[in-house]
């Protein structure tokens, strides 16, 4: 299974992504229920950012294989209340800041390389210290794992789950306006919203929902 991400001036780059972390990437979404491809869209605008960053290759594969699987935690956990279309209690809210550490075990069980480990557990974490797991701050907190944060909750924001409704591009815009230097790596939050032709760049995943052929549970609860 191929993926395409468009390239600035309409030049396209075949990346060749691990069809199991694309089938993995299916069955989180599924189970968190949003509502058109979540995972591969930030593999999309996260590697979009990464380029204007001028990562090395490598590092921008880590953040592409990172997004795919960056809420495995919340699969294995299986809580009832993530699929709720009720608002959390406070004890629910603590239980599911357990999910970026679980997800760094669920990944490296499954031999992704520790740079991708870390930042699937990193990726709750916020520029000015009061994200989790480890209430790291500004760039104590790497690179990638402020890229994710940003692609993350902008995507989360526009698109529909089962307790809210997606949120129009420019309310999605102005939040993270709103929240550079807080929750966002100011720089990383401009650079993103001065991303060009980001539509053109998101048009690939905008089907929905995710076809069971592209599911296979069985990566999530067999590969143990």
């Amino acid at each position: 299974m191929k993926v395409m991400f468009p390239e600035k001036k309409s030049i396209v780059q075949d990346y060749e992504l691990d069809e199991r972390l694309l089938k993995m990437a299916a069955v989180i979404d599924e189970f968190e229920g949003y509502a058109h491809p979540h995972a591969v869209r930030l593999a999309v605008l996260g590697d979009a950012v990464a380029e204007k960053f001028s990562l090395a290759p490598k590092d921008r594969m880590f953040i592409r294989q990172a997004a795919l699987v960056h809420d495995i935690g919340e699969v294995m956990m299986n809580r009832e209340y993530i699929k709720s279309s009720r608002s959390l209690t406070d004890a629910e809210r603590l239980d599911l800041m357990r999910h970026p550490v679980i997800g760094e075990q669920e990944a490296a069980k499954r031999g992704l390389s520790r740079a991708v480990q870390l930042l699937v557990r990193w990726h709750h974490e916020w520029w000015n210290g009061n994200g989790y797991p480890d209430t790291l701050e500004r760039y104590d907190i790497p690179l990638g794992a402020r890229i994710l944060r940003v692609v993350d909750t902008y995507s989360a924001l526009t698109d529909t789950r089962p307790y809210k409704t997606a949120v129009t591009v420019p309310e999605a815009r102005q939040y993270l306006q709103q929240w550079a230097g807080l929750e966002f790596d100011p720089e990383v939050v401009r650079v993103f919203l001065g991303l060009a032709g980001i539509k053109e760049l998101e048009a690939f995943t905008a089907a929905g929902p995710i076809p069971a052929e592209q599911r296979d549970e069985t990566l999530i609860y067999q590969e143990q």
